[in-house]
């Protein structure tokens, strides 16, 4: 069995990390390469950067903080934000990034996941989708989690699966930022569904929310940011723990 992953997520905006709640009310977290370095050497198996605002402004990830970031650390890192074709993901790969997270333009496009996947290999296109639980049903979301659209979670991440997806970074809406645990049962009707791996974000707090979402929520990864950006878990301190648990993680 493949070894579940930790992984700090850097939410980037004018070149700092920045980390809010639901989406909204950010606050600086730290400078993006050395908290990127940071995390390399306490452990964490990946990072992902998103440009947090790339998409919403119309504008193209920060190509030179992506080069500075290969150069700083030693494990794989994803990076979205802004990607709407292939030249935007050439770009990202050429500057050091491993992989490629698409989100709004996936929804507003499928076929770039086809795209992707055919072009560079599917284990380089991750396809996050930021859905909210409303009335009953998960609704997808675009633009940072600013606009809902009529796609339904389930539906949407079968089909990016289908369409040759690497894996699917899956954030609540309910949850990011409030730290009372991941949305585990959503993770888990995902696990059941996909054959692909799926990440689970949005609702750390604690070492147990991590357990719950490998456990109950069948995660192959699981996503935080504040918790790690802000000293509260320190990520070797959570995979002894996690160990200690029975998962199955790298120390």
């Amino acid at each position: 069995m493949l070894a579940k992953r930790i992984i700090p997520c850097l939410d980037v905006k004018d070149g700092q990390t920045v980390k809010g709640t639901n989406f909204v009310d950010l606050r600086q977290a730290g400078d993006p390469v050395e908290l990127g370095k940071a995390y390399s050497e306490m452990g964490a198996d990946e990072l992902v950067y998103l440009d947090i605002t790339a998409s919403h402004e119309g504008r193209k990830t920060f190509t030179e903080l992506v080069g500075r970031v290969a150069a700083n650390i030693n494990i794989p890192f994803t990076v979205g934000g802004g990607i709407n074709e292939l030249k935007d993901v050439e770009r990202m790969l050429s500057a050091g990034a491993d992989k490629v997270s698409i989100n709004s333009a996936a929804l507003r496009r499928p076929e770039l996941v086809d795209e992707i996947a055919s072009r560079f290999g599917s284990q380089v296109c991750v396809v996050a989708i930021d859905a909210k639980f409303m009335e009953g049903t998960w609704k997808c979301y675009v633009n940072g989690g600013r606009i809902e659209t009529e796609r339904k979670l389930f539906e949407w991440a079968k089909e990016v699966n289908d369409r040759g997806a690497g894996e699917i970074l899956f954030t609540s809406m309910n949850h990011d930022g409030v730290k009372t645990g991941y949305a585990n049962d959503a993770l888990a009707e995902l696990a059941d569904i996909l054959s692909i791996p799926v990440i689970a974000s949005g609702g750390a707090g604690t070492k147990e929310h991590f357990r719950d979402a490998f456990i109950e929520g069948k995660a192959d990864a699981a996503l935080a940011a504040s918790v790690f950006h802000f000293g509260e878990i320190q990520i070797p301190e959570l995979k002894l723990y996690l160990k200690n648990e029975g998962i199955n993680i790298r120390i």
